[in-house]
C-alpha cells in the first residue's frame, strides 16, 4: 500500500496505473495572498484523490484537514462501489470523531470539507465514486465541456436553489463563507453526498476548494483545462489564475487526465510478421 502523504504549500505530480487506466495526476496547494495559514489540503493514492479545505483558527483547521484525508485514506481503491460506499461512510464517521477531539483556542470548532474521487468497479466497468461535504467541488472535463459533479453545501447554494441569487452573484455575497456541512465543526453526524459517473480516458476530473471557485468562474476554469496539454499544466495555470486575482483564501487544485493504460501500437510488417503488434505496460489492479 502507498504510504499517505499529506500535500500543503506545495505542487506534487505523477502516474499511477490502475487496471486498464493510467492516471496522470497533478495536486497543487497555496496559501494564497491574503491568509497568514494554509489550511487546505491534498492527497493523491492510486485511484484515490481527496482535498479539504479546514476551518477553526490558528492550527485547528490545518489539523482538521489533515486528520480527515489521513483517515479517508484508508479507503480500498479499485473495490465494488457499493462496498467503497459503506467504506467511506464508516470513515467519513471515525474522521468526524478524530476532528471532535482536536482542541482549538477559541470557541471555534476545528471543521474541514472534504470531496473527492475513488475509482471503483460498478457493472464491471471503471467508475468514479465521487463524495462531497461542504463546499469544495469536484468538477469532471468532458468532450469540450465542464460539469460540476458535486453541489455545495453552503447558505449561497440554498439561495441559488431558490432562485434568490445567480452563480455569479454567490461568487461575491458576504455570506459565502458559510457551509451547511461540513467534517466536525460542532456538527452531530457527517452528512455527504455521492455521485457514481464512468471513468473514461480523455476525462479530466478537477477537485478544487472555493480558494479557486471564489476567484475563476467556471467559464475560465473550463477555458484552462482545454488549452493545457498536461494535469501539471492545468493544475500550476488554475492557481496561477487565482494568485493573479488576488488569491483571498488559499488555494488548492487536484487535476486527474485518465489514459487506457495499455496502448495498441500499429507495427509495419516485417519479413512475414504480424501487420498487428502490442506493446503491453505493467499494471496495477490492486494498489492497495
Amino acid at each position: 500500500m502507498d504510504a499517505a502523504t499529506i500535500v500543503r504549500d506545495a505542487s506534487v505530480s505523477g502516474t499511477h496505473i490502475v487496471g486498464e487506466l493510467r492516471l496522470e495526476w497533478s495536486a497543487a496547494c497555496n496559501v494564497g495572498r491574503v491568509r497568514e495559514t494554509n489550511e487546505d489540503a491534498a492527497l493523491a493514492l492510486p485511484g484515490m484523490y481527496l482535498i479539504a479545505d479546514g476551518m477553526g483558527g490558528h492550527d485547528s483547521g490545518e489539523l482538521a484537514s489533515e486528520a480527515a484525508l489521513l483517515t479517508l485514506s484508508a479507503a480500498t481503491s479499485a473495490g465494488e462501489l457499493n462496498a467503497t460506499k459503506l467504506q467511506l461512510d464508516d470513515l467519513l464517521v471515525a474522521a468526524q470523531r478524530r476532528i471532535g477531539e482536536i482542541d482549538t483556542e477559541t470557541d471555534r470548532r476545528a471543521g474541514t470539507t472534504a470531496t473527492g474521487a475513488v475509482l471503483v468497479t460498478y457493472e464491471q466497468s471503471p467508475h468514479w465514486l465521487v463524495l462531497n461535504i461542504g463546499d469544495s467541488r469536484t468538477y469532471r472535463y468532458q468532450n469540450g465541456s465542464l460539469q460540476q459533479l458535486t453541489t455545495d453545501h453552503s447558505q449561497v447554494q440554498e439561495f441559488i436553489d431558490a432562485g434568490f441569487l445567480t452563480p455569479e452573484q454567490a461568487r461575491t455575497d458576504p455570506r459565502r463563507n458559510v457551509i451547511t456541512r461540513a467534517l466536525g465543526a460542532g456538527m452531530v453526524d457527517p452528512v455527504p453526498d455521492f455521485f457514481n459517473t464512468p471513468a473514461f480516458p480523455g476525462d479530466v476530473l478537477l477537485l478544487c476548494t472555493d480558494g479557486l471557485t471564489g476567484e475563476l468562474p467556471d467559464e475560465e476554469i473550463g477555458d484552462i483545462l482545454a488549452n493545457a496539454s498536461t494535469s501539471d499544466e492545468a493544475a500550476e495555470r488554475l492557481v496561477d489564475a487565482a494568485l493573479a486575482l488576488g488569491a483571498h483564501d488559499n488555494v488548492t487544485v487536484i487535476v486527474v487526465t485518465v489514459h487506457e493504460s495499455v496502448p495498441t501500437l500499429t507495427m509495419p510488417a516485417l519479413d512475414g510478421a504480424a501487420e498487428g503488434m502490442s506493446t503491453d505496460e505493467a499494471t496495477v489492479s490492486d494498489p492497495n
